[in-house]
């Protein structure tokens, strides 16, 4: 399920968009802004997917190596632990999960199985299979712990599979951190008795119209929040501001005057984090004082427009 930080980088990478390009034709940047967020539980089934292929494609060793005219005694009598793990079962005999790949013709692993076979080897020539192999414990909690281990520490931090990722959809580059992360909290809260559920993209219809809402407010009156970054900042010229930040800030001005749920603190704290990852190493620190200082004035000039107990 995405979250608000992830909605607002989404949102901040469409503002800059439609901004640097001065187009005036929000529909289609709308469009894109959503088949971007869309785009992102692909990569997350896709993923998914790719535990069963990685079970598969051993399994699919083990019928090879046994059908051997020299077979060994190891080949005809493999340890076939791995391939029995519960956790690639239930996505494998997830419905909602094929439903997803057969709908949108995710196809990619059986395109491109030399991915598979590339997180494949890594696994096995890994201690944690090694020890997983050599150890008697089945219980469920157990394999789950084992499989979550792989995803971790050898398939999300893949480089060949993350800049496959990137080959096959540029907006993935800023996703996958996150889908990896949504990975891994699916996989740690699989129930042994419960099949698994791919689940919403979106938390509720809130999230959902907040995107649009977001985009369409900050594009709309940008002009206007950029005057109150001028006036709060007279030693600095609006040029030397870094594009990024004033989107940033811009986006958090919006926030204050224009949605009265999120609480002025949470917005200020969104902004800071996300300017750590997509601006420079000084730009939280300039951020966190411009916004400060605008959420004095509007506390003072009581232009804040909040509903609730602590949301100042």
């Amino acid at each position: 399920m995405i979250n608000r930080r992830h909605i607002r980088v989404k949102v901040m990478q469409s503002v800059y968009a439609i901004l640097q390009s001065k187009s005036d034709i929000l529909d289609k940047e709308e469009k894109f802004l959503y088949a971007s967020i869309d785009k992102m539980f692909d990569l997350y089934v896709l993923i998914l997917r790719l535990l069963v292929e990685v079970k598969n494609m051993e399994k699919n060793h083990i019928k090879i190596s046994q059908k051997k005219y020299l077979a060994t005694s190891k080949e005809l009598n493999p340890n076939k632990k791995f391939i029995n793990n519960p956790i690639f079962k239930k996505f494998e005999e997830s419905i909602s999960l094929n439903d997803y790949l057969e709908t949108h013709n995710l196809n990619y692993w059986e395109l491109d199985s030399e991915y598979t076979k590339e997180i494949l080897t890594k696994i096995k020539e890994s201690k944690l299979y090694e020890s997983y192999m050599d150890s008697e414990n089945t219980s469920f909690e157990k394999e789950k712990e084992f499989i979550a281990a792989i995803f971790r520490e050898i398939i999300a931090p893949n480089d060949k599979l993350a800049d496959y990722f990137e080959d096959k959809n540029i907006s993935w580059v800023d996703d996958i951190p996150f889908v990896n992360t949504w990975v891994l909290k699916t996989i740690n809260q699989l129930k042994e008795n419960k099949p698994f559920m791919v689940g919403k993209l979106y938390k509720d219809e809130d999230d959902k119209k907040y995107v649009v809402e977001l985009f369409r407010k900050v594009v709309l009156n940008h002009t206007e929040f950029e005057k109150e970054v001028v006036d709060k900042t007279p030693n600095w010229d609006a040029e030397r501001i870094a594009d990024i930040d004033m989107i940033l800030i811009k986006m958090a001005i919006c926030e204050f005057l224009k949605f009265p749920s999120i609480p002025s603190r949470v917005t200020i704290n969104e902004y800071i984090e996300i300017s750590k990852d997509y601006s420079t190493t000084k730009s939280s620190y300039f951020i966190n004082g411009v916004l400060d200082k605008i959420l004095k004035d509007f506390t003072a000039s009581k232009r804040l427009n909040k509903i609730g107990r602590g949301l100042l």
